[in-house]
């Protein structure tokens, strides 16, 4: 996806987390249903369970984002790796409500926000530095749902990048003369 030039730090931010969010949509869209729950190991999360927790983590970041701890009182962090949901239907519908308070929350701040001081765990942190937090923490589970629909997608994965062999093409087409020889 490319990304539009800015200087505004919330601006790339939030272009990021809806670049993840579309990542881990297109990555789900072509994990068979089964694999949607299945888990590698007994140790392992199944994309649903990793659904599950970053919903939960959403909601008790990003609800009341600037007045309220980020750490819920009422969240119970360990129970976000249980009971999977059962269906693409309530996977996806987990996933659009966590996302949906997550740019809600962001669409009335301005970089003037960014400053600010929230906290999460009751440890303060500038607005600035809780958003990079949880854009790192949903791109390493986005990063292990794309893994686990390629792994079981198999054979009819489709590349959400650049597939392997063809960066020079890739290129190519983005900057002409690109992979040309420099003259000698």
């Amino acid at each position: 996806m490319p990304f539009e030039f800015t200087t505004s730090c919330l601006k790339d931010s939030t272009d990021l987390l809806h670049s993840y969010k579309k990542l881990g949509e297109r990555a789900m869209a072509q994990a068979p249903d089964a694999a949607l729950t299945t888990t590698m190991d007994a140790e392992s999360n199944s994309i649903a369970i990793i659904v599950k927790h970053l919903a939960g983590n959403m909601r008790s970041r990003w609800t009341d984002f600037l007045t309220a701890d980020g750490e819920k009182p009422d969240r119970n962090r360990d129970t976000e790796f249980e009971a999977a949901p059962q269906t693409r239907a309530e996977i996806l519908e987990m996933w659009e409500a966590g996302w949906k308070r997550v740019f809600d929350a962001l669409a009335p701040l301005t970089d003037a926000d960014l400053a600010r001081t929230v906290r999460i765990r009751n440890e303060a942190h500038s607005v600035m530095q809780a958003i990079h937090r949880q854009v790192t923490h949903y791109a390493y589970h986005v990063g292990q749902i794309v893994y686990l629909a390629k792994y079981f997608a198999g054979e009819r994965w489709a590349s959400l990048s650049i597939p392997r062999g063809k960066s020079a093409e890739y290129n190519a087409r983005l900057m002409p003369g690109a992979g040309t020889p420099w003259p000698r």
